[in-house]
């Protein structure tokens, strides 16, 4: 059998565009994951109570759920004179974003919890807001800076990495400068980790070239009847992002992972080296992962490691915080199964943009790469929220207090049930969430040749009887 030959890269990038692409995704990162792991502890330090701030998240969602869909259909629509189409959406969000971020994490303290509620609540409208107009052009402008797919395979294989950059910045400076031994105040963490990743994310907006979309092109329009049409008939989508939802709505233990350190280890810092043992391999992995994908179909290595991940999660709950060393063993080889998953769950939105194209005949990159943002933020809302609501269940004390020095000041310490709680929500939920999402990616039938067959359908140089003879399946 003849060896398959690496796809030679016709560049139609510089260097310093590339560059700046991927490192967009740096400080895009930073962003997310300063909501995603850090906003819970936050809230759990202003002195709201638990249960009505975690409404407040979930209510919040009614909204992401509109503006997501919405701005899919935009993105779709509006063209720009300038001739581009991601550029002008991605320069906004650059100013946007810090500034919510910066309020965010701004509640005033002293305030009625009416006013911390109320403020939390529009504050986190317009980030939500603002991050949707950054994440579906910057996804989208894989395709519009060059029409090589060897280019932008490589280019995706990338944006993982430096997206792992970002989220370890914002993790060590959310854990070391709020800690016991410098206890910085949140908002000024947030506007030192806000500032930071605003000079990574300029740069593309500079830089940036799209070269494969022009105003004068013709994009597909949209009613709101046509727009829920397309997804019921692109049922891969559906099925992948219900699989994605359930597991990571479910990941309470990224956003507890402070509050865990501090009550169940003894101490705010060792969330680092929680962060360290789970992410070191991420970067490995996005390395040798296109190399591992040319062997095995991306989704059968995405269920496996999916499984795995299962059942060292089990293995962790039930060895206990209280057992450090097998803890940390256990975190080490379940690191690696977890991050293949974290490294790949964004690149199955690209087969099934394909897949719909084929499916429908409708060119709706928008609508698709919108769902990936929908479910990106609400699975990091609700996460959040569930954190928070459980922990009230388990009638967990509030406190008030601008640092975890200023928390050990006060010495506030949990009721047993509450630390036991804790450790369930911790370690347990998560593990629930990806085995309820087996049953969905079960019904997940795409594969790697026959996206491939489709997306040369869809680009005319086949014709669809051809593809039809030369699928796996009917689709």
């Amino acid at each position: 059998m003849a060896n398959r030959q690496k796809p030679t890269i016709q560049w139609q990038t510089s260097v310093r565009e590339r560059n700046s692409y991927l490192v967009y995704f740096t400080g895009q990162n930073m962003f997310y994951q300063l909501i995603a792991a850090f906003l819970t502890t936050y809230l759990m330090m202003t002195g709201m109570d638990m249960i009505k701030a975690g409404t407040v998240v979930m209510a919040v969602k009614v909204w992401d759920a509109v503006n997501d869909a919405l701005f899919g259909a935009i993105f779709d629509k509006v063209k720009f004179k300038s001739g581009n189409k991601c550029l002008p959406w991605i320069r906004v969000s650059t100013v946007l974003i810090p500034l919510a971020s910066i309020l965010l994490f701004a509640i005033p303290t002293g305030s009625s919890e009416s006013v911390k509620l109320a403020w939390f609540a529009i504050a986190y409208l317009l980030w939500d807001t603002a991050y949707t107009i950054c994440d579906v052009p910057i996804y989208t402008m894989v395709t519009t800076i060059t029409s090589d797919l060897a280019e932008r395979n490589l280019l995706m294989a990338r944006r993982p990495i430096l997206a792992g950059i970002g989220m370890g910045i914002t993790t060590i400076a959310f854990t070391i400068l709020p800690s016991e031994s410098v206890g910085l105040n949140y908002t000024l963490t947030t506007v030192i980790v806000s500032v930071l990743a605003a000079i990574t994310m300029i740069p593309i907006g500079i830089y940036g070239k799209e070269r494969n979309y022009h105003a004068g092109d013709r994009d597909e329009t949209f009613t709101l009847r046509q727009m829920f049409s397309y997804l019921g008939k692109n049922k891969y989508l559906l099925f992948y992002y219900g699989g994605f939802i359930v597991a990571n709505a479910l990941l309470t233990n990224n956003t507890l992972s402070l509050i865990a350190s501090y009550y169940l280890f003894g101490n705010s810092m060792f969330n680092l080296l929680i962060g360290a043992l789970s992410m070191a391999p991420q970067f490995i992995i996005a390395l040798f992962l296109p190399a591992i994908l040319r062997r095995i179909d991306k989704f059968k290595f995405y269920v496996y490691n999916n499984i795995a991940t299962i059942i060292l999660g089990l293995a962790i709950f039930f060895v206990g915080y209280e057992n450090v060393v097998g803890f940390l063993i256990l975190t080490i080889i379940r690191s690696i199964p977890a991050s293949v998953i974290g490294v790949m769950n964004f690149m199955f939105t690209p087969d099934c943009a394909e897949y719909g194209r084929y499916k429908t005949g409708t060119d709706a990159k928008g609508i698709t790469f919108a769902v990936q943002t929908f479910s990106a933020k609400i699975t990091s809302a609700i996460a959040s929220s569930l954190g928070m609501l459980l922990l009230g269940f388990f009638h967990w004390q509030e406190v008030t207090a601008s640092s975890f020095e200023e928390l050990q000041a006060l010495g506030v310490s949990q009721t047993p049930e509450a630390l036991h709680g804790l450790w369930i929500t911790y370690a347990l939920v998560p593990v629930l969430g990806y085995i309820a999402a087996l049953v969905l990616y079960a019904f997940y039938k795409l594969n790697d040749k026959d996206v491939q067959i489709m997306a040369q359908c869809n680009a005319g140089e086949i014709t669809r009887e051809q593809a039809q003879q030369l699928l796996s399946r009917k689709y």
